[in-house]
């Protein structure tokens, strides 16, 4: 059985909002980094959708064009034996001296893809626009992107100038190179409705396939939208010049994403304000289908069913990615390359799945219309190590190009966009749908086995595994007990775990002084034995540790090849544990991390605090002890991502930033936004705690970037916090806390 090709892409849309470019390769560094094609070929790539764009090459005049960047790049896929598939405009609107809604576009478009194929004679693929429809919507439907129009004539003129100048385009390349072949890309979805909004559902899954359709000669007078293209100012003698003189695509690259397919309600109450519009007749809400209830979508397979039936020509998916956590996107891309060869077995000549955003995107969550900094990791992500760092998907995707199959235990669950938690809304009923959520109970499926299930980590790991799919069993002492040998073998043949999760532990500090064996036999001989287990099984192993293996004699944070020195049994525990845990099994994960707070337990210090400012209570807080705070649940989702990365070693995981607890306090007040609170700052001295206290154990890391700030994570949990502790007010829930607890933090 023959294996469909794997092909990869960069994103690197050039878009322009006012007079600001917004320049992807500049974003995420692959203008700078050459060794990036390397990795790329280490995944067993056919072909990479790469830009040799119009913006970056004659930026200022087609009269001074730089090819210093685009000729290094070229030889070198050259020499990896990749095929590029050479992009010209990737969602912009051209250099300065054009734009998408402008007359010379076409023909300036068709001369500088002549210099590109006289530069590179060679290149037998091209896009010379990408997703022309989508981008004549965001830029003169929607006025997201320059030249900012909002009517359905800027619209139509500036998709006819896009598919005009990729028909111009592709004649000059075939002037140079006879052989060069247009791989045609779009956005590919379909529209849900009411029975009211049938209509507009109807033009919607129309308008859908113009940019094809005016390519292969379609667009005719019987054609459905041939009425409305008039009306909206194209010329008869404009459309049937694409009829005369075809150019369809030889590949049609489709584009498909989970929000692609839409759903379209009068109901404009039951649904979020940024999603309401209208079309002049009706107002309507526009909604991710796969959010509603009673909507069944397509999905991947039947749309490009659809695209095969309609024009019977070589298809590739030539962007498949979804912005989640690490086992979603390895699903999103799995059911695509299985859709992909079940139709390509079945006859449908469906050549290829492209990894798209092989090093990631930066913010396509404002649909590129502001500067942000939200990061989508791709194949390979920048926020961890000194170069992309191969998530799993780069170990998925070497099987698949050298076998087409792949296998790893979180692929045995749906994806999100097929379980019951996915829908806020239910179709036609004007009330919010409000899911129910079960235990992931399966015993066909190997878990994840997380210890400590009456403790704040081990709860967190449950809720999040819930979450996000993961099949898991939350075990407390009696059932795994990890400092018996025997119960933990019980366990582990019971549960039959692909990865063990340990968040049980001795963590009270002070009391570690006085009971030192028992915090020795849960913080050290208990992980040590999960680690001889899981070695001898062959099971991955996530374990903790803390900062309290430093003795706080650095001036600045700690990080993760910094000598620990642990000044209290506490430290120590965590410390012997992982020194041995790495002898006995180097593929271990171990994550030190400190100061826990959350929204799902009142015992930590944010928690404290505002409950304290809220009562008008002074607020005792250490001023001489500096630390980094952790809030859970990102420490719980990107813990979880390693472990799937089969990351190994000891990793740094806090929220950025240091502070004193007095300190925190202080930015705890200004987030919540309340005036006048009385912090008492006092060193650690005067709370006589019986273990010491580094007076320096802030953590950093030389390995990750993947946790925000705390400011970040603050501004997330402080709201749901409050909310908490306004209905424990309403309900008189008093829950008075322990005073050396709120005062040493």
């Amino acid at each position: 059985m023959a294996i469909i090709d794997l092909w990869g892409g960069v994103e690197c849309s050039c878009n322009r909002v006012g007079e600001q470019f917004f320049d992807q390769l500049s974003r995420n560094g692959h203008r700078d980094r050459i060794s990036d094609l390397d990795l790329f070929a280490s995944l067993g790539i056919k072909k990479l959708r790469y830009p040799v764009l119009w913006e970056h090459v004659a930026p200022q005049s087609l009269d001074t064009p730089n090819w210093s960047w685009s000729d290094e790049r070229l030889q070198r896929l050259q020499q990896l034996k990749i095929d590029p598939i050479v992009g010209l405009v990737h969602h912009g609107s051209g250099p300065i001296y054009t734009n998408l809604a402008s007359d010379n576009f076409a023909p300036l478009l068709a001369q500088y893809a002549r210099m590109v194929a006289e530069r590179y004679p060679w290149v037998n693929y091209y896009t010379p626009v990408n997703e022309p429809l989508t981008t004549a919507r965001f830029s003169c439907l929607y006025g997201f992107w320059y030249p900012h129009q909002t009517s359905d004539k800027d619209f139509v003129r500036a998709l006819l100038n896009q598919v005009k100048g990729t028909k111009l385009a592709m004649q000059a390349i075939r002037q140079i190179n006879p052989d060069a072949k247009l791989v045609q890309t779009e956005d590919l979805g379909k529209s849900h409705s009411t029975k009211l909004l049938a209509y507009q559902a109807e033009f919607e899954n129309e308008r859908r396939w113009l940019t094809f359709d005016l390519l292969c000669g379609k667009v005719t007078p019987e054609h459905k939208l041939w009425q409305y293209l008039i009306t909206t100012g194209l010329s008869a003698e404009e459309l049937l010049e694409f009829v005369e003189s075809p150019l369809p695509p030889d590949i049609f690259g489709i584009n498909h994403y989970i929000t692609s397919e839409r759903y379209l309600d009068e109901h404009l109450s039951i649904f979020p304000l940024h999603t309401h519009g209208n079309n002049g007749r009706h107002k309507y809400a526009d909604v991710e289908a796969v959010r509603v209830k009673g909507v069944e979508r397509a999905g991947i397979k039947e749309l490009l069913q659809e695209a095969w039936q309609r024009y019977q020509g070589v298809i590739a998916i030539t962007e498949a990615h979804l912005c989640c956590t690490r086992e979603e996107q390895m699903r999103w891309f799995m059911e695509i390359w299985e859709a992909a060869t079940e139709l390509n077995q079945a006859g449908v000549n469906c050549l290829a799945v492209t990894a798209w955003a092989l090093i990631g995107s930066y913010d396509w969550n404002s649909l590129l219309t502001r500067s942000n900094g939200h990061y989508e990791n791709g194949i390979f992500d920048l926020r961890i190590g000194t170069q992309p760092w191969p998530t799993a998907l780069a170990g998925m995707l070497k099987s698949l190009s050298q076998t087409g199959k792949y296998h790893h235990d979180v692929l045995q669950h749906k994806g999100w966009w097929d379980r019951e938690e996915r829908y806020a809304y239910r179709h036609g009923d004007p009330y919010i749908f409000k899911p129910t959520h079960k235990p992931i109970l399966d015993h066909k499926q190997r878990p994840v086995l997380i210890t400590g299930a009456t403790g704040t980590l081990g709860q967190a790991f449950g809720r999040i595994c819930q979450d996000r799919g993961l099949h898991y069993y939350l075990v407390s002492r009696a059932e795994m007990d990890i400092t018996n040998p025997e119960s933990v073998k019980y366990a582990v043949a019971r549960y039959n775990p692909w990865a063990i999760v340990n968040a049980a532990g001795y963590v009270r500090i002070d009391d570690a002084e006085r009971e030192p064996n028992k915090c020795y036999r849960a913080n050290t001989t208990g992980p040590i034995l999960l680690a001889k287990i899981c070695k001898a099984a062959n099971i991955q192993l996530l374990t903790f540790s803390s900062d309290l293996v430093f003795d706080g004699s650095k001036a600045g944070p700690y990080v993760e090849e910094d000598q620990p020195n642990p000044q209290n049994v506490y430290g120590n525990s965590k410390f012997l544990a992982e020194k041995e845990i790495l002898r006995i099994l180097p593929e271990a994960l171990i994550i030190r991390s400190s100061a826990f707070f959350g929204i799902w337990d009142r015992d930590n210090f944010v928690h404290f605090a505002l409950k304290s400012f809220l009562q008008g209570i002074p607020f005792a807080a250490v001023n001489d002890v500096k630390i980094s705070a952790t809030y859970v649940p990102d420490l719980v989702q990107h813990s979880l991502d390693l472990l799937i990365d089969r990351a190994n070693g000891i990793w740094h995981l806090t929220n950025s930033g240091d502070f004193t607890w007095a300190e925190l306090a202080e930015l705890i007040a200004d987030i919540a936004l309340l005036k006048d609170v009385h912090i008492e700052r006092q060193p650690i001295s005067s709370f006589n705690l019986p273990a010491y206290r580094p007076k320096n154990s802030a953590l950093e890391s030389t390995k990750s970037y993947i946790m925000p700030s705390i400011e970040n994570a603050l501004h997330r949990c402080i709201p749901e916090i409050m909310q908490t502790l306004a209905r424990e007010r309403t309900s008189g829930d008093k829950d008075l806390f322990p005073a050396e607890e709120k005062l040493s933090g």
